[in-house]
């Protein structure tokens, strides 16, 4: 057996309670460090998920080497100042999605990896989901012939964080978030596409965002609300392949639909998941018993440890029994998709992946 990942986590908030507690029901790691700039949380994460040392400077953290890899669970705007020092220093870091608070600023981070040769993964948990699997199972197989279309869908009726009634208010503000609705909720639909479309190069973007739904007057002055609650964008893909994407906060209806792909020969609809074909005059709507399926993975082809959460995945990488998504270039072209949408919504036409490289402007905030 190789000696457990030793990691440190910075940034003991909300969302690192998620990792924490993925990582004390896995084996082979160990959480020997935790890092926030609140003390107090940081000394609770060590109760509960140590014992490890408590720490409030992440550059204290990064400057043991006993520590392989640190995990970054803060804002988004912290992503890549955090994430590109503790590359250098020798770490492979786990991060929170999105990847960063801009494109440029994600674009760094992946230099960074490539020139450290250290892993960097991002969070992307819907890639490991049965649904995930199923699905290119049956592209790999073939069976939906030529893939050339997708959509990407997220729903919340009323589900705005802070002014809707959970979360604090940096998730909707852009000097801590960057981003709303597309980069908290769209970058798991878009990521998971992209990932089953085989992360095909962009060609162009076209979209547009709204903040339209009312909210509690209160909560709005008090969080200074200024991102979108509701994004939309149309993507052309090379390959002749094509990309819808709706994320919404906050919409009047009862639901978008959800995620689905097509083929020249099958259908997949994502959520709930459903195949869809012809043979000859018949045509046909299936369904899967996914739970058997994961029965299978686990029992018969014996990999389902290696896929069946985003940590769990990354543990598995560093033990090397199996190659590491590369979710470093499908977070990178998630961010490139967003932050497009972002950028035609201002000019009022589509742009190019040249123009949204050539407009991006770092959000990384001082550490």
């Amino acid at each position: 057996m190789s000696a457990p990942l030793r990691v440190g986590i910075i940034g003991c908030g909300q969302i690192s309670q998620h990792h924490m507690k993925t990582y004390a029901g896995l084996s082979g790691v160990e959480m020997v460090a935790f890092c926030d700039a609140n003390e107090e949380a940081a000394a609770r994460a060590s109760a509960d998920f140590g014992p490890g040392t408590v720490y409030t400077d992440f550059r204290e953290v990064l400057k043991r080497d006993d520590i392989d890899a640190v995990d970054v669970c803060l804002h988004n705007n912290l992503h890549s100042p955090v994430t590109i020092e503790a590359l250098e220093a020798g770490k492979h870091v786990y991060c929170e999605k999105p990847m960063a608070g801009s494109y440029a600023d994600a674009l760094a981070m992946k230099k960074a990896a490539d020139a450290t040769g250290k892993k960097l993964h991002i969070q992307l948990s819907t890639l490991y989901s049965a649904e995930t699997r199923a699905s290119r199972e049956l592209i790999e197989a073939g069976k939906l012939g030529e893939v050339f279309h997708a959509r990407s869908a997220g729903f919340r009726c009323r589900g705005r964080p802070y002014v809707d009634g959970y979360g604090t208010p940096s998730f909707v503000q852009k000097s801590h978030a960057s981003g709303g609705a597309l980069y908290d909720m769209g970058v798991y639909h878009i990521s998971r596409a992209l990932y089953l479309l085989g992360n095909p190069k962009v060609e162009r973007i076209s979209g547009k965002t709204y903040q339209k739904t009312p909210m509690d007057a209160k909560r709005r002055e008090i969080s200074g609300y200024d991102v979108e609650e509701l994004g939309v964008g149309f993507v052309r893909l090379d390959g002749d392949r094509s990309l819808e994407i709706i994320e919404s906060w906050a919409a009047y209806l009862d639901g978008f639909g959800g995620s689905w792909l097509l083929g020249s020969e099958g259908g997949i609809r994502l959520d709930p998941f459903g195949y869809f074909t012809s043979i000859g005059d018949l045509s046909l709507d299936a369904t899967v018993n996914l739970g058997e399926a994961q029965y299978r993975w686990t029992n018969v082809k014996g990999d389902f440890h290696l896929y069946e959460s985003s940590q769990a995945h990354w543990l598995a990488a560093h033990r090397g029994e199996v190659d590491l998504i590369p979710t470093d270039e499908i977070a990178l072209t998630t961010m490139l998709i967003s932050e497009g949408i972002y950028l035609s919504q201002k000019l009022g036409r589509e742009v190019t992946p040249q123009e949204v490289e050539a407009n991006s402007v770092s959000t990384a905030r001082q550490v």
